[in-house]
């Protein structure tokens, strides 16, 4: 026999236990509160706010699902018209549980659970607007500045710099050429410049050699411009 996911079963069995949370479940949403022991009321709760969740759903497959664990058709007709037109604003928290102390006889903790009809408050409306306002907006507000701060951080990369471009075609004013594999810098007309690929431009071989790159072939080579 499997054991139960959380805590002891209720009753001898699984199918006993169903059986008997589909039964409480029917009462509660017939009278709208029952009195149970305190480990009923609690296993109760979850049970419960799912179908009230099928039940706003509304559809033909909730209907039927809920039907397959109440057969009582009036009580499930409740449920979807009555309560879940009642709890439509809510997100959740569809029972409450007040304990009233232990039974006499057996000293058992009982506990009222009932349902939560009464309609949510302006000022419960207005927080959860502004919560699911601010968690739409959160996304936007913390890409856009990564996004900038990206765009920046690769335009500033080097003092007197500009990112590589896709057809290697130098930027206006930007003609010196940097690889930043090796470290070295390739100015216009030097002798490797047209077939070097440039991963960063630079303005000058003097904002080069500051970002720490070195003449290609030595200070000779690269002396075409720096004369």
């Amino acid at each position: 026999m499997p054991t139960p996911a959380k805590g002891p079963r209720l009753g001898g069995g699984a199918a006993h236990e169903r059986l008997m949370l589909a039964n409480l479940s029917a009462a509660l949403f017939e009278h709208k509160r029952i009195t149970t022991t305190v480990t009923k009321a609690k296993r109760l709760k979850p049970y419960a706010e799912r179908l009230v969740t099928f039940a706003k759903r509304g559809d033909l497959a909730s209907r039927r699902r809920v039907l397959g664990l109440i057969s009582n058709k009036g009580i499930v007709h409740e449920l979807f018209t009555d309560i879940a037109q009642a709890v439509e604003n809510r997100d959740g928290g569809y029972t409450r549980i007040t304990k009233i102390g232990n039974r006499k006889g057996d000293n058992a903790p009982m506990a009222v659970i009932e349902l939560v009809l009464e309609p949510v408050s302006a000022k419960q409306a207005v927080v959860a607007e502004a919560t699911q306002a601010a968690a739409k907006a959160a996304p936007v507000a913390e890409e856009a500045p990564v996004e900038a701060a990206e765009t920046e951080a690769a335009e500033a990369k080097y003092a007197g710099s500009k990112p590589a471009t896709a057809d290697n075609v130098a930027p206006e004013g930007f003609e010196v050429k940097g690889n930043e594999d090796s470290m070295k810098y390739h100015v216009p007309g030097s002798r490797w410049y047209d077939a070097t690929t440039a991963e960063v431009w630079f303005d000058s071989a003097e904002s080069a050699a500051a970002a720490g790159f070195v003449p290609a072939g030595g200070e000779a080579a690269q002396a075409v411009e720096a004369e």
